[in-house]
Parts: C-alpha cells; sequence; structure tokens
C-alpha cells in the first residue's frame, strides 16, 4: 500500500538572530527581536526589553540534533528521515513581535520577516507553505500587509492567538475588515498557540511544567469562542481559520459547549448567528494536533477536515526524529477509512494551505 502524503502543520523556522536590528532603521532599533546567550540562559529581547528566558539545558532536551532549524538543506534531510513530505513553518524569533507596542516599528519587523521568509522558501515551495506574520497594533497596516502577502503569493499568515493589551479583542467589528481582507486574498489566518503572550511561564508552583503547557490549550479556545460567539466569522463566512499547536480534542467540546448554551440562554444571545456555533466551527475552523488521539475518535462531530496533523519540528516537545511511529499509533484500535486517515495526515493541510505540489494532489 502506498504511504500516505504527509504534511505538518506546525514547524519553525529559526530566523537569523540579527533579522531585525540589521533590518530596522536607527529610528526603531530599541524595538528590535533578537536573542543573547547570558549564562546557561538564552535571553530574547526587544531592544533592551527582556521578553522571554529560557535555560540551555531546555534547549538541549531535544537530545538529537535538528540539522534544519536554520538552514533549508539540512531541513530536507531532516524531512526525509522523519517522513514528512510537507509543511507550514512559523518563525521563532518572530513569535515575540507582538510585544511590540509602536505600531510602525511592529509594522516594519512583519514586513522584514516576510520579505525573509519568502526569500528563504522560494525555492522550494513544493514542500512549504510560506506562513506570514501580520501586525495588530493599527488594524489598517493588518489589512495592507494581507494584500503585500498575497501579492507574494502567500495563503497564510499569523496573528495573536492572545490579544495584546490595547488590541481589539476578537469578538469585535473592529475585526472585520481584517477577516474580510484575509477572505478576499485567500489566505488562512494563523493562531499560534503562545502568540500575544510576554510570558508563556503563568506558573511556578506545584506542578508548573504541566500546568504551563496544558494551558496553551485554552488559547485556542478563547480564540474559537470569541471568534465564534462575536460574530466575526459569521459575517466572514469565506474566512478560514487554523488554529496551532493548542492540541485539537478540545474543538468538538468546545462546538456541544456553544451550541447547548447558544439554545438554553438565546433570549441573552447578541449577536444571533446565521448557524449554531458548531456550524460556523464546522465551515470555517480547522486545528492541528500531535498525539491526542480523542479528536480522531470525535471526527464524526466536526467533519474530518477539522483536524491536522503536526510534528512541531524542530522543538524538544515535538515528535522528530519519530513521526512515524506517533502516526502509527495514533490510529491504533480506531475504526477509520484509509481516506480519513490521509487527509489528517496530509490531505486536508495540504488542500488549505494551497500548497502548489503536483504530487500532493492524491492528498
Amino acid at each position: 500500500m502506498t504511504r500516505p502524503f504527509i504534511f505538518s502543520a506546525d514547524s519553525h523556522i529559526r530566523e537569523p538572530n540579527d533579522l531585525f536590528s540589521k533590518g530596522l532603521p536607527a529610528s526603531m532599533q530599541k524595538w528590535a527581536v533578537h536573542a543573547i546567550k547570558d549564562g546557561d540562559t538564552i535571553v530574547t529581547k526587544a531592544g533592551d526589553q527582556v521578553i522571554y528566558k529560557i535555560r540551555l539545558n531546555v534547549v538541549d532536551l531535544a537530545g538529537e540534533k535538528r540539522i534544519g532549524a536554520g538552514e533549508i538543506k539540512g531541513r530536507l534531510l531532516d524531512m526525509e528521515k522523519d517522513g514528512i513530505d510537507g509543511e507550514i513553518s512559523f518563525p521563532s524569533l518572530g513569535l515575540w513581535l507582538y510585544m511590540i507596542t509602536d505600531a510602525e516599528a511592529e509594522l516594519g519587523s512583519c514586513q522584514i520577516y516576510n520579505d525573509w521568509n519568502s526569500r528563504f522558501f522560494a525555492e522550494h515551495l513544493d514542500k512549504f507553505v510560506r506562513c506570514g506574520v501580520l501586525p495588530v497594533r493599527d488594524l489598517n497596516n493588518t489589512v495592507a500587509e494581507i494584500g503585500r502577502l498575497a501579492g507574494m503569493g502567500f495563503t497564510a499568515a499569523m496573528l495573536p492567538s492572545v490579544i495584546p493589551a490595547g488590541v481589539p479583542k476578537y469578538n469585535s467589528e473592529a475585526w472585520d475588515p481584517v477577516f474580510a481582507a484575509a477572505c478576499i486574498a485567500g489566505i488562512v489566518l494563523v493562531m499560534h498557540t503562545g502568540t500575544g503572550l510576554e510570558n508563556v511561564v503563568q506558573e511556578r508552583g506545584a506542578g508548573a511544567a504541566v500546568i504551563n503547557y496544558t494551558k496553551q490549550m485554552n488559547d485556542g479556545i478563547d480564540v474559537v469562542t470569541y471568534l465564534v460567539a462575536g460574530g466575526v466569522l459569521d459575517r466572514n463566512p469565506g474566512t478560514q481559520v487554523a488554529i496551532i499547536e493548542c492540541g485539537a480534542s478540545w474543538l468538538a467540546a468546545l462546538s456541544e459547549r456553544m451550541d447547548e448554551v447558544y439554545e438554553a440562554h438565546s433570549v441573552f444571545v447578541k449577536p444571533k448567528l446565521s448557524l449554531p456555533p458548531s456550524g460556523i466551527i464546522r465551515r470555517q475552523v480547522h486545528a492541528s494536533f500531535q498525539h491526542d488521539r480523542a479528536c480522531i475518535e470525535a471526527r464524526h462531530i466536526l467533519g474530518t477536515q477539522a483536524i491536522m496533523w503536526a510534528s512541531d519540528y524542530p522543538h524538544a516537545e515535538g515528535t522528530f526524529p519519530h513521526s512515524k511511529d506517533v502516526i502509527t499509533r495514533l490510529f491504533e484500535g480506531i475504526d477509520i477509512s484509509e481516506q480519513e486517515k490521509t487527509d489528517i495526515l496530509g490531505g486536508n493541510a495540504a488542500r488549505l494551505f494551497r500548497l502548489p505540489r503536483a504530487a500532493a494532489a492524491k492528498a
């Protein structure tokens, strides 16, 4: 039997550390995102402001070296080793651009990353989906950058999964022009966990490691709840949204909970929606996952098209270099067709992000 086309709906690329400090003009250098080594710690900063710290021994937990974390030749070798045929790749330093509070410095940083990303993957668009980063401090800039990305051939662009202070929440009509522009441009709006947060470490007490990483699921739950209940997705029914690295098993449960509340408390519900919340989620929302088999078991609630497998390369908690074994275990004991497996493992993401690859046609 032919091996299915495997597309990872979540991976990361490590930008050059001086990408933003070299690219931004002198007047904006205080906002330049970069990382430095301080003893046994890597410190991410925006100019002189410390954004994030992580111990080197945590970074090194990955064990086997990821030779493709920052360069394309090694990336292709690691993908071949791990059985990955294609992927959409998100930033590393660029995940912190939402900590920039100056609208023009944020826009400039996003454009620097987007231009670099376009060049980096330009010769390998048969395997990689480019994903831009959208500014949010001025939503006029957001709309303009969507248009610029579309002109460059991008099919995906990031918004923060957690709204930074001073930016409208996702239940606000202020987002309608952004979501309308994305629909017209054919760009999927991607919310990656942790983006928009100053620090993903919210608990340092007992159980902190489990609490902090588990709570990242809440980023996805909140995004979908606000976009659906506030009517933004309903008013822009052609716009597609992808929730990344929050798992996917919560999506079916959330849709049922929102339907229950929407009906039981209908007298209080504003705005009224054209479909039950589950119908809007089924129509427009997708989520990536690595290990959570419950989303496969519950696929009948929202449809198989809602879920996309991902490796999270090159992160320590990702599945590299054991993705083949992980994929095999995902479906053990589950009554599922080969077509559904193929869709979950690559077809759904390849179609959603419009991977321009003839070999992906079978997906």
